[in-house]
């Protein structure tokens, strides 16, 4: 068991990262003060059991008045709603919050955790995408620490280490290409919501694993190293890597590159994060060189996967923009994996959606970024009432 054990928030308890957050606290001995979740209310209680929580959030009220009934024979208080998440990291003495909520929801836990001068660990990458500036904006107002736990981000993190930011060429974020690698854009037009499930290398959630195969997560991820690292975005490339071992490098000015590698698997950034940086000892198993045999590269095809470069665009033109970009891709993801429409409809409504609210990227306030936010999701569904 690894020493030095922290105490931590851990937002998003029952997603694909929480439930890894979890076997991380197994493996380090750390201790969960408090946990969030949508509405898995049974699965919540079975964790607040196991670590003997001092609190629950459900932003669902249903879930969290089902949630007080499962609990009711222990002392853990339960607070419902939005606001009640915010309630609960207020009253947490948890050394850290690891923010691991899916999409724009997280913005709001992530800025309540550093405005009660948490340290963040940061898994929530609609936080920097939406509103990036004003994140790193409190971060610094607030004195407290992030540390990423995206593995792309994360790695970066690690390889800026090796030089001064002022000597910084480029970064080169990683990609695996996701479940269509090498297929064109006339192949995709129909593939199956199964089809597009099937990551190759990563174990992670629906919605994340459709972000993948569109490459719309590496547009993400290409606006998000910009604000967290306070790097312009033509200094920013993709490059596909299918075996996922090499998870982001750094280019200097002389032409050196240092990257990250390890086997692909999130419990290593998860502590990363949880521990701010400092190496703890190992909660994955090592690389053997010797298996590994290749690594590949190829340059992303965005003629088939469009959205890597709607994104570029979105995050040059910042303001608002990251954020109409989020929300009109969140609203069609759902709406593929409910079957409502095709895969091919998906880069199309959410470049749509961008070039019709253009006029928000001059938005800043975050009263403004989330005004941008509500129009987007309100234009990429009346869009989607034309498809299916």
């Amino acid at each position: 068991m690894i020493e030095n054990k922290v105490s931590f928030d851990l937002l998003g308890s029952t997603g694909s990262i929480g439930e890894q957050a979890i076997d991380v606290a197994r493996q380090t001995g750390s201790r969960i003060v408090s946990l969030c979740a949508n509405k898995n209310d049974k699965r919540v209680a079975e964790q607040a059991r196991e670590f003997k929580v001092s609190f629950c959030a459900m932003a669902d009220e249903g879930a969290a008045k089902s949630l007080r009934l499962r609990l009711s024979d222990t002392d853990i208080k339960v607070f419902g709603g939005a606001s009640g998440i915010e309630e609960m990291i207020a009253a947490s003495d948890a050394e850290v919050t690891l923010n691991a909520v899916l999409g724009e929801a997280g913005l709001s836990p992530t800025l309540a955790a550093i405005q009660n001068g948490k340290a963040l660990a940061l898994a929530n990458k609609e936080s920097l995408v939406v509103a990036g500036e004003l994140v790193m904006a409190a971060v610094k107002e607030h004195g407290t620490r992030l540390t990423p736990v995206d593995s792309e981000h994360c790695a970066i993190h690690q390889c800026l280490s090796a030089g001064k930011k002022a000597d910084v060429k480029r970064l080169i974020v990683t990609a695996s290409g996701g479940a269509f690698f090498g297929k064109k854009k006339e192949e995709l037009r129909d593939v199956t919501v199964e089809m597009a499930l099937a990551h190759p290398t990563w174990s992670m959630g629906a919605k994340i694993t459709i972000d993948s195969a569109t490459l719309m997560n590496k547009g993400f991820e290409l606006i998000e190293a910009s604000r967290l690292f306070c790097i312009e975005m033509d200094k920013i490339d993709a490059i596909i890597h299918r075996e996922s071992i090499i998870h982001s490098m750094v280019e200097y000015i002389d032409n050196s590159v240092i990257a990250q590698m390890s086997m692909p698997d999130m419990r290593s950034c998860i502590a990363y994060g949880l521990f701010g940086g400092e190496r703890r000892g190992a909660v994955i198993e090592a690389l053997d060189f010797a298996k590994i045999s290749r690594l590949t590269f190829y340059e992303p095809d965005e003629e088939s996967f469009p959205l890597l470069r709607v994104a570029k665009v979105c995050g040059r033109i910042g303001g608002g923009m990251p954020a109409v970009l989020n929300a009109a891709n969140e609203v069609v993801v759902d709406a593929f994996l409910k079957g409502k429409i095709r895969f091919g409809s998906i880069a199309e409504t959410v470049a749509l959606t961008v070039e019709a609210l253009g006029s928000f990227a001059n938005a800043h306030a975050l009263s403004d970024i989330l005004a941008a936010d509500k129009a987007a999701r309100e234009y990429a569904a009346a869009l989607l009432l034309g498809k299916g």
